[in-house]
């Protein structure tokens, strides 16, 4: 990124670095985008959650703002008919796979779904699709962490965290329905070389990765 452009959000008149991520412009100035899978310092973005839509003026239909570049003269919308769809199914779809329990989640008042929600004007228990709940174990075994994979959302985000800054124990298995963020072969946390730094559970933005108490 090189030399500052001018761009519009939803009206409000912005000046950001030509090339920055809509998501993180729009962020920087107070103008809150639904966000699960994105961490800034990955440059290239997973854009697995599929929250972020934004409409861009002269362009054919929404896209997602963590893969959208700042250029001069963009006119950003985040909120529309066909973006609150979007975002009103794809939370949807996240929730009917995810144990919802607030009451007792470490990341109670402080999860990403909870301020989607809030903001959007959505449910965290939405009635329009069935409840999946694939009830796997939790796996307890680390010392300092505990992984209940029945609330990751698969953002991704402890993958990265760990590959980074951890020791790489952390990865992506199987497809489809039965995807999951998991260890070598499967193997408790407690057994594949975690490092304990606590990084993947400081990234996780719902609990499913958290350090015990």
């Amino acid at each position: 990124m090189s030399g500052k452009v001018r761009i519009t959000i939803d009206g409000k008149a912005i000046e950001t670095a030509a090339g920055e991520k809509i998501l993180w412009a729009a962020l920087d100035n107070g103008i809150y985008i639904p966000h699960l899978c994105s961490i800034r310092e990955n440059h290239s973005p997973f854009a697995s959650c599929r929250l972020c839509f934004v409409e861009i003026e002269g362009y054919p239909g929404p896209v997602t703002a963590c893969t959208e570049g700042a250029a001069e003269g963009m006119a950003v919308r985040t909120r529309s008919e066909r973006v609150d769809r979007l975002v009103r199914t794809g939370f949807e779809m996240i929730m009917s796979n995810h144990r919802t329990e607030c009451g007792v989640c470490p990341k109670n008042r402080s999860c990403a779904l909870q301020k989607i929600a809030k903001e959007r004007g959505l449910r965290l228990k939405p009635g329009r699709l069935e409840k999946l709940d694939r009830n796997l174990p939790v796996d307890d075994t680390a010392e300092s962490i505990i992984y209940d994979p029945n609330k990751c959302v698969l953002c991704g985000r402890c993958v990265w965290t760990c590959k980074k800054t951890g020791s790489g124990t952390l990865g992506f298995a199987k497809r489809g329905f039965d995807r999951m963020v998991t260890t070598f072969l499967e193997a408790p946390l407690g057994e594949s070389g975690c490092s304990g730094c606590s990084a993947c559970a400081e990234a996780c933005p719902v609990g499913a990765l958290a350090l015990k108490r």
